[in-house]
């Protein structure tokens, strides 16, 4: 038996093993209150290849992966590393064991540096035991460009896009020069271009004899990079295959147990007034003179690179981040986006692209979260009390029929995977009835048959006169589901596409002008 607590191979480097497996996954089971989120699961990853693990939201990936990463104990089976069992009791073990992991949900201090996040519990040392800074700096400057990263070891985390903190995670992971390394949804707040970036990276780890677990729910990345896949469906284990043995079809049908004919169900719907009107919105260092116009019953798709000002375009508008000039304009009315309540006043609704940051309220219940907005709009009485027992039927229903997976309305928000704290997220901002919905990265970490079920209900409202502004670093999903596209470059609009004449390479030649 391997203790992991007695081992430090993955900061010293990686062990030399000739086995044909270098992680083993045997009978695992995982129950949480109310819910068996493992049951038998098997998985083996071979050294030098990139293993993918697919399923939807719920099917127990994520719990597997935090098993092996040593954040959850696991009620039944076993792990084994290198041939030897292993006895993972925290995380840290498990890197000392050599085993890293890339979290779904973003892990890093908003307040510390670059570097710090980096090297955090590994500081350098200098005179009288204390950290050297300038030592871990030019440290972090040469994994940086090892791996060809081009951020600030002494920026402030905080500051940062989403997309800039996942490539620190990436960073920091590979740092630990591990002999294992999982990485969940690593590409699900980066654009296509930073998705190339991290293949070529994977690549070279692959070519190292790191075993790489990688989950993620685009089919068309695990064509790219994947060796091997395995599937699991709810909670249970499915089948291992090569991936070059398999379509995407198959994929499918193994993951939800049926077929999905259309990932993109976009009708056409009649389109009318204007009734977003955007003029000369500017902040000064973010995003300079944006001027666009929404109608009902569009969906208006917003493509760009990483630091193109997309989402800060979208916080203005809801007030999260007011605009220092511009106008606004919503039916023909002068709106001042002062805060989210005046936004909420005029009918928008904004789901954010950080989930965990600045969405989900995670240690609330589902019922708590999804009720949020509205008891903020309008199912008050007159006495200023919650209309409670309308308010838990509305929550119901819209649970229902966004498949939120949950033992029931009162499990925290924390207890449920990344997709389906996602598909809570949408439902809250649905139950306001917007008559503007702002979407940033709406399908983020949510399975085929959940995102192809969030596609046909974005339609659906647009046929309703909901004006749509959706956000995505997933071209295929802006092309697929927009009657116009909006590209940004560097906090200007450097052009509108109309949906006849838009192709992949028309959003790249206008998102890197």
């Amino acid at each position: 038996m391997l203790d992991a607590t007695l081992s430090t191979t993955g900061a010293q480097g990686r062990r030399h093993y000739d086995g044909e497996f270098i992680l083993e996954v045997d009978g695992v089971r995982k129950e949480f209150p109310g819910v068996v989120a493992l049951d038998n699961v098997q998985l083996k990853i071979r050294p030098g290849s990139v293993h993918a693990l697919m399923g939807e939201n719920g099917a127990g990936k994520s719990t597997l992966m935090k098993i092996i990463a040593g954040v959850y104990n696991p009620d039944r089976g076993e792990v084994r590393f290198a041939g030897e069992k292993l006895v993972i009791r925290t995380p840290i073990d498990a890197l000392n064991c050599g085993i890293a992991m890339i979290h779904q949900e973003l892990n890093l201090m908003n307040t510390m540096t670059v570097a710090e996040n980096v090297w955090i519990r590994r500081e350098p040392k200098g005179a009288f035991g204390l950290i050297d800074h300038a030592r871990m700096g030019t440290m972090t400057a040469e994994l940086f460009a090892s791996l060809n990263i081009h951020l600030d070891p002494l920026a402030i985390v905080g500051d940062l896009t989403v997309a800039q903190k996942q490539m620190i995670e990436i960073a920091k992971a590979v740092s630990y020069n591990s002999d294992v390394l999982i990485m969940d949804e690593p590409t699900s707040a980066i654009t296509e271009t930073e998705v190339e970036h991290l293949f070529a990276i994977i690549r070279d780890l692959r070519a190292r004899g790191v075993g790489i677990v990688y989950i993620t729910h685009k089919m068309n990345e695990i064509f790219e990079i994947a060796d091997e896949l395995t599937v699991f469906r709810d909670g249970k284990y499915i089948s291992t295959v090569p991936a070059s043995e398999v379509t995407r079809d198959d994929i499918i049908r193994m993951m939800v147990g049926r077929e999905i004919t259309e990932m993109f169900p976009k009708v056409d719907c009649p389109i009318g007034d204007v009734i977003l009107d955007v003029q000369n919105l500017s902040l000064p260092g973010v995003f300079d003179n944006i001027s666009f116009k929404l109608r009902k019953g569009e969906i208006l798709g917003v493509a760009g690179l990483v630091g193109s000002g997309r989402s800060n375009v979208a916080e203005a508008l809801f007030g999260v981040h007011p605009a220092e000039t511009g106008d606004i304009w919503i039916d023909g009315e002068h709106v001042v986006m002062t805060s989210p309540q005046v936004a909420m006043d005029h009918g928008l609704a904004f789901l954010t692209e950080d989930r965990k940051e600045t969405g989900c309220f995670l240690v609330l219940d589902c019922l708590e979260n999804m009720q949020m907005a509205l008891i903020t709009r309008d199912k008050v009485n007159g006495a200023g009390f919650v209309q409670q027992a309308e308010v838990t039927r509305l929550v119901q229903e819209y649970s229902a029929k966004l498949r939120v997976k949950t033992p029931n309305l009162a499990e925290r928000v924390e207890n449920l995977s990344g997709g389906n704290q996602q598909k809570l997220l949408i439902a809250r901002w649905l139950l306001t009835n917007p008559r503007i919905l702002i979407l940033d990265e709406p399908t983020r970490g949510i399975d085929v048959g959940a995102k192809s079920e969030i596609h046909r209900l974005i339609t659906a409202l647009a046929g309703q006169g909901v004006a749509v502004l959706m956000i995505s670093s997933e071209l295929p999903e802006v092309l697929g589901m927009s009657d116009r596209i909006m590209v940004m470059h560097e906090g200007r609009v450097s052009g509108f596409l109309d949906r006849a004449e838009a192709t992949q390479v028309r959003v790249m030649e206008l998102a890197a002008k």
